[in-house]
């Protein structure tokens, strides 16, 4: 027992600092390539067009989607209100409830989690097909910056438009809410708007677009990283755009949950 018991405990510290030293690799590596992103921002001539055009991919071509979620947000939160808030519950309760959990919570979590699939695969596959067809490694040969040419304009065109489709995706939930729970409910514009003002504060607007910044940077690095970082061929662009995805929605949830944390009890 002792003799085949003795290669699975020596395996337990093998295996924990095999996963140490790669980890510490892969931060390593994000950090190396957010300092190629620094000095590429100095060449402005070559990242300002394209980070116009991939702004305008971001933006517009994700205009839609973003509509059509808030838009559902704020139906179902509103029609679920309707369906609790039944009693003595004053009416106009329901107001602050649309309004704060829209602007706090689901407008910049739902857009977030959106681009993470859409955006950030986008950026890995983009980035990991350059990578294994060798064209990252020709810009290098012809002396041009990566950084510029690819890394630059698709994080700044994240950082610019992902706060801006929050707030839009922010004012679509609060007015769709507003909408059905007057279908659902006998409540008036002056009850819900009463409501909306009571438990409102001026940084409920500011958290919202603070969050939607922090979730824009999340997506970008790591999807970014993973296009980059790509191996293995068609097989290893497939990993990439998965594994991006999957980080980028987990370290939404954390960030989530480390800024409300920091924000509203720190």
């Amino acid at each position: 027992m002792t003799v085949t018991s003795t290669p699975t405990i020596l395996s337990l510290p093998h295996a924990v600092g095999t996963y140490v030293l790669h980890a510490l690799a892969a931060v390593g590596r994000v950090t190396r390539m957010l300092a190629e992103f620094v000095r590429g921002l100095a060449e402005w001539r070559i990242w300002l067009p394209r980070t116009i055009e991939e702004s305008y991919n971001v933006g517009i071509g994700s205009l839609f989607i973003i509509v059509l979620v808030s838009a559902f947000a704020g139906a179902v939160t509103a029609l679920q209100a309707g369906y609790q808030f039944t009693g003595s519950i004053p009416l106009y309760i329901v107001g602050s409830l649309v309004v704060e959990s829209i602007i706090l919570e689901l407008g910049p979590v739902l857009t977030a989690l959106v681009l993470a699939g859409r955006i950030g695969a986008r950026y890995a596959a983009e980035l990991g097909t350059m990578r294994v067809t060798e064209q990252i490694d020709a810009l290098e040969s012809l002396g041009r910056s990566p950084a510029s040419h690819l890394l630059v304009p698709r994080i700044l065109a994240c950082m610019l438009m992902i706060p801006v489709l929050t707030v839009l995706a922010d004012v679509i939930g609060v007015a769709s809410g507003w909408y059905f729970a007057m279908q659902v409910l006998p409540i008036t514009n002056s009850d819900f708007s009463y409501g909306a003002r009571a438990f409102w504060r001026d940084f409920d607007a500011y958290y919202s677009v603070i969050k939607a910044f922090a979730f824009a940077v999340s997506i970008a690095v790591t999807s970014t990283y993973m296009g980059f970082s790509t191996q293995q061929g068609a097989e290893g662009v497939g990993k990439a755009t998965t594994t991006a995805v999957v980080v980028s929605s987990v370290l939404i949830l954390l960030l989530d949950t480390l800024l409300a944390r920091v924000l509203l009890h720190g």
